[in-house]
């Protein structure tokens, strides 16, 4: 069961990160990116160091692979992959299609009916 985790919505439009930590429930938004690679990185450890999230094996990562922009879904496979190898957390992919709307409550549902992916190596691009 995943109980803390980041969840990343990084598809070109209406980005956002979205951490859950002892029930606590808080939404990112992701402002415009210049230099999308290092400002991403940026404003995850931004968010993660506000609320003294300690990354480990016991937390998750679950992130979009897609449908979505390119660049947008390689840069948060990209750092969502970094962050796992070198904190070892869990790692996790969901469609976004399957999440209508970024909140707590589709969150938890999509957590409920299992509709997380272990395997990321099939993102869906828009083309």
């Amino acid at each position: 069961m995943i109980k803390n985790f980041l969840i990343m919505k990084y598809i070109g439009k209406d980005d956002k990160l979205g951490l859950r930590i002892n029930k606590d429930f808080f939404i990112y938004k992701l402002t415009n990116l210049k230099n999308k690679n290092e400002d991403l990185v940026k404003q995850i450890l931004y968010f993660l160091n506000v609320h003294k999230v300690n990354l480990d094996k016991n937390f998750s990562i679950i992130v979009n692979r897609g449908p979505g922009s390119f660049s947008g879904i390689r840069i948060a496979l990209s750092v969502a992959m970094g962050l796992k190898i070198s904190k070892k957390v869990k790692l996790y992919g969901y469609i976004d299609t399957n999440l209508k709307v970024f909140n707590q409550e589709n969150i938890e549902e999509l957590l409920n009916k299992k509709l997380l992916e272990k395997n990321l190596i099939k993102p869906i691009y828009l083309s």
